[in-house]
Protein backbone atom coordinates (compact mmCIF):
# COMPACT_ATOMS: atom_id res chain seq x y z
CA UNK A 1 0.00 0.00 0.00
CA UNK A 2 1.43 3.45 -0.96
CA UNK A 3 0.33 6.40 1.11
CA UNK A 4 0.54 10.46 -0.16
CA UNK A 5 0.27 13.58 1.75
CA UNK A 6 -2.27 16.32 0.55
CA UNK A 7 -0.64 19.68 0.33
CA UNK A 8 -1.70 23.06 1.75
CA UNK A 9 -2.68 23.80 -1.83
CA UNK A 10 -4.75 20.36 -2.18
CA UNK A 11 -1.84 18.57 -4.48
CA UNK A 12 -1.10 15.14 -4.10
CA UNK A 13 1.97 12.86 -5.37
CA UNK A 14 0.86 9.95 -7.20
CA UNK A 15 3.93 7.60 -4.99
CA UNK A 16 5.50 6.10 -8.30
CA UNK A 17 4.49 2.78 -7.99
CA UNK A 18 0.79 3.42 -8.65
CA UNK A 19 2.25 5.51 -11.43
CA UNK A 20 4.06 2.76 -12.95
CA UNK A 21 0.97 0.34 -12.06
CA UNK A 22 -1.62 2.58 -14.66
CA UNK A 23 0.84 3.77 -16.54
CA UNK A 24 0.04 7.39 -15.94
CA UNK A 25 2.44 9.83 -17.79
CA UNK A 26 2.89 13.55 -18.37
CA UNK A 27 -0.12 14.86 -19.73
CA UNK A 28 -2.81 12.34 -19.20
CA UNK A 29 -5.99 13.23 -16.56
CA UNK A 30 -7.39 11.82 -13.56
CA UNK A 31 -10.62 11.28 -13.07
CA UNK A 32 -11.76 10.98 -9.30
CA UNK A 33 -15.38 9.52 -8.95
CA UNK A 34 -16.83 9.33 -5.49
CA UNK A 35 -18.62 6.35 -4.43
CA UNK A 36 -21.47 5.50 -2.56
CA UNK A 37 -19.47 3.99 0.53
CA UNK A 38 -17.50 7.58 0.44
CA UNK A 39 -14.60 5.77 -1.23
CA UNK A 40 -12.98 7.56 -4.64
CA UNK A 41 -12.75 5.03 -7.70
CA UNK A 42 -9.58 6.63 -10.06
CA UNK A 43 -9.91 6.37 -13.84
CA UNK A 44 -6.91 7.23 -16.14
CA UNK A 45 -7.92 9.09 -19.46
CA UNK A 46 -4.58 8.67 -21.46
CA UNK A 47 -3.77 12.21 -23.58
CA UNK A 48 -3.57 11.59 -27.05
CA UNK A 49 -1.05 13.36 -29.69
CA UNK A 50 -3.42 14.46 -32.86
CA UNK A 51 -0.80 12.76 -35.15
CA UNK A 52 -2.00 9.12 -32.96
CA UNK A 53 -5.67 9.70 -34.97
CA UNK A 54 -4.07 9.98 -38.65
CA UNK A 55 -5.39 7.60 -40.56
CA UNK A 56 -8.50 6.89 -38.97
CA UNK A 57 -11.09 8.59 -40.93
CA UNK A 58 -10.88 7.58 -44.58
CA UNK A 59 -9.18 10.50 -46.94
CA UNK A 60 -12.07 11.80 -49.72
CA UNK A 61 -9.32 13.20 -52.00
CA UNK A 62 -5.29 12.94 -51.81
CA UNK A 63 -3.77 15.49 -49.01
CA UNK A 64 -2.45 17.91 -51.40
CA UNK A 65 0.67 19.34 -48.60
CA UNK A 66 1.22 21.69 -46.26
CA UNK A 67 1.42 24.58 -48.16
CA UNK A 68 -1.55 23.64 -50.26
CA UNK A 69 -4.24 23.50 -47.05
CA UNK A 70 -2.39 26.30 -45.30
CA UNK A 71 -3.24 28.85 -48.61
CA UNK A 72 -6.67 26.63 -48.48
CA UNK A 73 -7.05 28.15 -44.98
CA UNK A 74 -5.70 31.40 -45.22
CA UNK A 75 -8.56 31.94 -47.64
CA UNK A 76 -11.28 30.77 -45.80
CA UNK A 77 -10.58 32.75 -43.18
CA UNK A 78 -10.04 35.87 -45.01
CA UNK A 79 -13.58 35.21 -46.32
CA UNK A 80 -15.33 34.68 -43.34
CA UNK A 81 -13.15 38.28 -42.30
CA UNK A 82 -14.83 39.69 -45.34
CA UNK A 83 -18.16 38.52 -44.59
CA UNK A 84 -18.15 39.42 -40.84
CA UNK A 85 -17.10 43.28 -41.84
CA UNK A 86 -20.12 43.00 -44.15
CA UNK A 87 -22.66 42.60 -41.62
Amino acid sequence: MSTARVTSKGQVTIPADIRNALTIEQGDDLVFELTPRHSIELRVVKRRKLSDLFGALPANRPFPGKEAAREEVGRALGRRHKKGKAE
